[in-house]
């Protein structure tokens, strides 16, 4: 905030709107009580709001607004924000269109609270600037207030006051609760050689190490108020280790960022690094690591990245023959787009790089722009994201059409610009990879039009649309057959051809070479081919339930149908799949 008022201030005072003394007074008084230098130089009189917000939106080529003209907000478009948000970011919804959320702020320049405001609407947003005076009036006038007359209507319950809360302080014993002073008398140096402590280093190694052991794909470092807890993720499954003593909270977190190069004296805000581990012989072990802040410490999430567990044969990730040979045909035609879908964790940039792996050879120039880059694929142009200094999924697209590609890889299309971008790419002569966060295949043809492509460019450019989930596999040391119940079959949606004779089996005991009667995972995919009768489909303006109908009628396998050709094949259990799958 202090290096963007500075550069506010220097405009300012470039612009001749302030004077040097006003300016180190404005300084001065927020220094003494806070807030943003636009606010304080407008409280002390020495320019108009409304001059603040004119200045602003010329120099940021941000569109102004006078809120004051507003007759109303609808309550659904203040639902989105909540007041506290609303206040901390000086920011008020003021419309919506499609997946598109007008946001007035004072400050259109300030990244943190858009991104912020992006990840809890799930909207894109648009700034608009406004004056801060006029955006506070505003909160106050449209959120609802706890302190309501006997006449007014009830309002959503949002949580008690600060009223409500303070009679009951009393009954606390804050000096067992303690955790403020802990986190104020522990200081950097005390951080640091607590974390190089010899106990320490070894715990974190063995946590490490073990988690590498048993085939965990996350491990999950949390802290609460009065102890904290290890969870590996292992075939999916969240599964509690360990608890260390809690007063290694800070020094375990601590050894951990000071493994992947973070800053331990930075606890107030999010953090992301890598650790690279060397183990026997010549594999390598990359750990991503993701440090959030919580109510009692920092909770670490390490994403587990194996490269020599990394499955780039087509033929071993589990698809249905005919599902694979469309897959295959989709990603070798010269240009279009292939779309993979599904949820986080579902396996889809495992898919995304066999295919390119598939397509890897030294006559293609093959680029891909990634957030993160999980493995490091030889032969193969990978970018890193940073959209802090402007290098998002839709800059690196620009700039790979400047590459001269044959096939482009986009992590994810999140937004109109990224899509648009995508689409003109497979239309003009070049094969597009990407991923979506959809329900199912269908689905995604929907999720492309409300963020705003035409349908007669979805028709154009789509090739195949793949939906995936990720299902565990029984172990084939313990499983047992499982009693047919034909009712249960039925509920599941098993063909009533292939009730009669079924075998199905279930989890065993479990043994030594598996985790609770489950060894490893299967992926379940559902592949929409998109020929001609879809295309006439969408351009008729079909729903997406329509949509998937016409699309299993010409022989579209849904996941849940694919998860039960695994059922009876024996290779996973009825349970599994209708936990990772919707019915149909």
């Amino acid at each position: 905030m202090a290096g963007k008022d500075q550069k506010l201030g220097e405009l300012l005072l470039r612009s001749q709107i302030v004077t040097g003394a006003q300016l180190e007074a404005a300084r001065a008084e927020q220094r003494k009580s806070g807030g943003r230098l636009s606010g304080q130089l407008t409280k002390l009189g020495y320019v108009r709001e409304q001059d603040m917000t004119n200045f602003l939106s010329r120099q940021f080529g941000v569109p102004s607004i006078h809120i004051e003209e507003i007759q109303s907000i609808a309550p659904e478009l203040l639902k989105l924000i909540p007041r506290d948000k609303a206040v901390k970011h000086c920011c008020l919804p003021i419309n919506r269109m499609g997946q598109t959320l007008m946001v007035a702020m004072s400050d259109p320049t300030d990244m943190f609270a858009i991104d912020d405001l992006k990840f809890m609407t799930g909207f894109n947003i648009e700034v608009v600037v406004a004056g801060e005076q006029a955006i506070l009036s505003a909160i106050d006038k449209y959120y609802p207030s706890k302190k309501q007359g006997p006449d007014s209507q009830p309002q959503e319950d949002i949580g008690p006051t600060f009223e409500d809360m303070a009679g009951g302080i009393d009954d606390f014993n804050l000096d067992e609760i303690g955790y403020g002073e802990e986190e104020e008398s522990v200081n950097t140096v005390d951080l640091q050689n607590m974390a190089e402590e010899a106990p320490v280093v070894r715990l974190v190694n063995a946590i490490l190490v073990d988690a590498i052991r048993n085939n965990a794909s996350d491990i999950h470092m949390e802290p609460y108020e009065k102890m904290m807890r290890i969870r590996f993720r292992i075939d999916g499954v969240l599964k509690e280790v360990m608890r260390p003593p809690l007063k290694l909270r800070n020094a375990i977190v601590s050894r951990v960022k000071i493994m992947s190069s973070l800053d331990i004296a930075e606890r107030r805000l999010p953090q992301d690094g890598r650790i690279k581990l060397k183990l026997g012989g010549d594999r390598e072990m990359d750990f991503r690591v993701s440090v959030l802040p919580t109510l009692f410490g920092e909770k670490v999430v390490m994403r587990l990245l194996d490269k020599s567990n990394l499955q780039l044969d087509m033929t071993k990730l589990g698809f249905e023959p005919r599902a694979l040979k469309e897959f295959k045909e989709a990603i070798h035609r010269p240009y279009g787009m292939v779309l993979v879908t599904g949820p986080t964790g579902s396996g889809k940039t495992t898919t995304l790089y066999s295919a390119l792996s598939e397509l890897n050879q030294v006559t293609e120039n093959i680029s891909t722009a990634e957030d993160p880059v999980e493995f490091n694929l030889s032969g193969i142009n990978q970018v890193q994201m940073h959209d802090a200094i402007g290098l998002n999924f839709a800059a690196a697209l620009r700039s790979f059409l400047r590459q001269d590609p044959d096939i482009i890889m986009v992590g994810e299309i999140r937004d109109f610009e990224t899509a648009e971008i995508a689409v003109k790419s497979a239309l003009t002569g070049h094969m597009v990879l990407s991923t979506l966060h959809t329900n199912d295949a269908p689905s995604t043809v929907s999720r492309l039009l409300n963020m705003g492509i035409e349908p007669f460019l979805v028709c154009s450019s789509v090739n195949l649309i793949l939906a995936q989930r990720l299902a565990r596999k029984l172990c084939p040391y313990c499983r047992k057959e499982a009693h047919v119940d034909t009712q249960a079959l039925r509920d599941a949606q098993v063909p009533e051809d292939r009730i009669p004779g079924a075998r199905i089996y279930e989890p065993g005991p479990g043994c030594d070479k598996c985790n609770n009667g489950f060894k490893g995972r299967i992926a379940l995919y559902e592949v929409m081919v998109f020929g001609e009768e879809l295309r006439s489909a969408v351009l008729q303006g079909y729903s997406t339930a329509e949509l998937k109908s016409e699309a299993i009628r010409l022989g579209m396998q849904t996941l849940r149908m694919a998860g039960i050709n695994k059922v009876l094949e024996g290779t996973t259990s009825l349970t599994e799949v209708c936990r990772v799958t919707a019915p149909d």
